[in-house]
């Protein structure tokens, strides 16, 4: 027997531009109803989450389960320890990892998923605190929590109105705004946030210092004020910066000589062959510290329009240099 099938209905650019834009002010409304229901319990889910010495263990089933993993990753990178546990794997053995000291964020929309109301009085008696993220204040999920956040949206996104939607949209974005009451309340700043994501471009901003990236020691170009013009451009030919460092006997910055100050003094016709280092240098040149952020050296060679930079201690000592191929190398620009 041949089985018949459904057509598809015929597609309609005009429907799927209207359905589109539904779905998104249906969410954007799913969204902002959740301020109508921001108050007290919102309040104390944040000061106890502060009080919390463990980690905030996130927990959710279905699509509630994929927004708490992402819930638990925003959490965990802006300052407060978090992880996502599986409500199913917890009956079979996870529920090793939850310690008293942890704080249960349990999420689900009807707030009666079986796996995770199965392990609800577990959790009590292990005495971790816990807070619902659920739609239904009388559900059992909210009964046997400590704090009760109302995720409730008037309908889904989805024309059935039953894939969920507009409910898991609100639930991501109460779990945002909790993350970000927190990093605010723990003064948690730009530094921190690149510590937690090294290998991003914030990271190697906030984090790569000029020593990180500076070349040094035999590979930085110097030479001393009475050195003779030829003795100058070996060095800077030898070491393939562009310029070369001038220094008085303690190795300290008195000068910078570049390939732009050599082309000006050709232009010039100024025989070049009797002069010194110190003579043809341009004193007092642009230096930076060694600990100074490698983005703060990008900084000064774009104030100065220069492509080099002499790298500095605290004393004023030639320690490094470094020209915008360093940096850029080092993804800092």
């Amino acid at each position: 027997m041949t089985l018949q099938r459904k057509h598809a209905p015929a597609f309609e650019p005009a429907q799927v531009i209207r359905l589109a834009q539904e779905t998104l002010d249906i969410e954007a409304a799913a969204v902002l109803g959740l301020k109508r229901h921001l108050g007290a319990a919102f309040i104390g889910a944040v000061e106890m989450m502060l009080a919390v010495t463990g980690r905030v263990v996130v927990m959710g089933m279905g699509k509630s389960g994929h927004i708490g993993r992402k819930i638990a990753a925003t959490l965990a990178s802006t300052g407060t320890p978090a992880m996502f546990v599986h409500p199913a794997e917890a009956s079979h053995g996870d529920l090793g990892m939850i310690k008293s000291s942890d704080l249960v964020l349990a999420i689900s929309n009807s707030g009666e998923s079986a796996e995770l109301t199965a392990i609800l009085p577990v959790l009590k008696r292990m005495g971790a605190p816990l807070i619902a993220m659920t739609a239904h204040a009388e559900s059992t999920l909210a009964k046997h929590a400590d704090i009760f956040l109302n995720c409730g949206v008037e309908k889904e996104a989805c024309p059935l109105n039953l894939a969920p939607t507009a409910s898991t949209t609100a639930q991501l974005a109460l779990g945002d705004a909790l993350a970000v009451a927190l990093l605010d309340a723990r003064g948690f700043k730009a530094e921190d946030f690149a510590r937690s994501h090294p290998g991003g471009a914030l990271g190697r901003k906030l984090l790569t210092h000029v020593s990180d990236v500076m070349r040094s020691g035999d590979d930085v170009p110097k030479v001393a004020a009475h050195a003779g013009f030829s003795e100058l451009m070996r060095e800077m030919s030898a070491k393939g910066l562009g310029a070369t460092a001038i220094v008085d006997e303690n190795t300290r910055v008195i000068g910078i000589f570049t390939d732009g100050d050599l082309r000006r003094l050709v232009e010039q016709g100024i025989d070049l062959r009797a002069t010194t280092a110190g003579q043809v240098m341009h004193a007092n040149p642009a230096t930076i510290l060694n600990d100074a952020l490698a983005v703060e050296a990008a900084d000064l060679m774009e104030l100065h329009r220069i492509t080099s930079v002499l790298v500095v201690d605290a004393v004023g000592q030639l320690c490094g240099a470094l020209n915008s191929n360093d940096l850029m190398r080092a993804k800092v620009i």
